[in-house]
């Protein structure tokens, strides 16, 4: 299974039309999500969501780059691994992401609760 991730052509990886994820790059519409505007430069922004990827358990920051983050978290009784990807548009000042489940057809939502739940405490972090 080929798992090459990361950012080509400031684009994260495409997901498919499967119900175990979300892109703010997609043009599937029950996948799709809406960037995180930031207003402070990439730098802070990335160190912010850090902070935020570091409160939540079971996840662990899997590769770093300039303007890219890379989290695996590990579900807590089965042990599956999702892959959460930043990445930070200095062009549009958004925080793109892409949250998907490595096995299954379904996650239940829980890809658009976890992006719901960081860019909530990225924003409350932020004001």
């Amino acid at each position: 299974m080929s798992m090459k991730l990361g950012v080509t052509n400031r684009k994260l990886k495409p997901v498919e039309e499967k119900p175990n994820s979300v892109s703010t790059q997609t043009d599937i519409k029950r996948n799709h999500m809406e960037p995180i505007p930031y207003t402070s430069n990439h730098g802070k922004s990335k160190c912010t969501i850090k902070m935020v990827m570091k409160r939540m358990k079971r996840v662990e920051l899997h590769e770093e780059q300039e303007n890219y983050l890379h989290y695996i978290e590990t579900s807590k009784v089965f042990k599956f691994k999702d892959d959460i990807e930043f990445y930070f548009d200095e062009t549009e000042q958004v925080i793109h992401f892409r949250s998907k489940s490595r096995v299954g057809q379904f996650d239940f939502g829980v890809n658009r609760k976890r992006m719901q739940k960081i860019r909530d405490a990225f924003n409350k972090t932020v004001q």
